[in-house]
């Protein structure tokens, strides 16, 4: 009779301990431990930007006469505007002077002066190759409305129609983008409407050049304008020039003021000019 009492009292005992034991069973809840993990829990330092980080690091002098850009440039970033902003605003001009010059002084046309550096912040924006290739893609998309309106004998007034080129566009762009999962190019993710906007200015004046004149000049305006946008991207990307233009604004508009001037006192032959008259020239 002792023995079996010893026995139920040595059972549940150990039963009891098994109840009580932090292994989880099926049905059990597993216990929650509040642990402090590295890095999310602890104060660290703001992601300061590069260019920020080189503005801090400046020693300035007075305000007047040399540094009153400086100053300005300070407290725009002290309130919150971004580095990238004013320094893509401070390379805008020099951009501007070198597409004049290379108009006026190399002879390449290209479509005005503002669409080919507009054209060369949409490529900062989302990248020269997903910009050209949308560039390609609107091109096609407006040779193939044209080509459908006069198949179909569809003719509309002006306005209607470029509201109707729009559309196609628009559509031609939104299957783009559905394709960004199968294309899977990083800098697809980053078109945005406004880079959409420029490209499809160039298309229109490609289709109005094609229309006025031929297919031919339409093409060789399109490339040289391609040409300037790139050559004016790789002086937007270029760091150097960037982390001067932030930090000695003064100088580079001052130089871009007389470098414009300059460009346009030059009233000589361009130099396409002097290859395509070379035989007169030298006769």
């Amino acid at each position: 009779m002792l023995s079996g009492i010893l026995y139920w009292r040595v059972l549940l005992a150990q039963t009891s301990n098994k109840l009580i034991s932090p292994t989880p069973t099926p049905f059990s809840t597993p216990e929650i431990k509040s642990e402090a993990r590295d890095g999310l829990t602890e104060e660290t330092e703001p992601v300061i930007d590069r260019l920020e980080k080189l503005l801090d690091e400046q020693e300035l002098g007075a305000v007047w006469p040399t540094n009153p850009i400086k100053y300005a440039i300070r407290g725009s970033v002290a309130s919150g505007v971004p580095t990238n902003t004013i320094t893509m605003l401070l390379l805008l001009p020099l951009v501007a002077a070198i597409i004049a010059a290379a108009r006026h002084i190399i002879g390449l046309r290209g479509f005005g002066i503002f669409l080919p550096a507009a054209l060369s912040v949409v490529f900062v924006a989302i990248g020269p190759i997903v910009g050209i290739g949308l560039f390609l893609l609107i091109i096609a998309i407006s040779i193939l409305y044209r080509l459908l309106t006069i198949k179909a004998k569809i003719r509309l007034q002006f306005l209607p129609n470029k509201a109707m080129l729009l559309l196609f566009v628009v559509v031609g762009v939104l299957l783009l983008l559905f394709a960004a999962p199968i294309i899977q190019h990083p800098d697809l993710t980053n078109v945005s409407i406004f880079p959409v906007l420029i490209i499809v200015l160039l298309a229109e004046n490609f289709s109005r050049v094609q229309l006025g004149k031929s297919a031919k000049t339409a093409i060789n305006l399109t490339t040289e304008t391609l040409v300037l946008a790139l050559v004016s991207y790789v002086f937007l990307t270029y760091k150097p020039l960037q982390e001067f233009a932030l930090l000695y604004p003064e100088i580079l508009l001052l130089t871009v003021l007389i470098f414009i001037i300059a460009v346009g006192k030059y009233v000589g032959l361009r130099l396409i000019e002097f290859w395509r008259f070379r035989k007169l020239i030298s006769g």
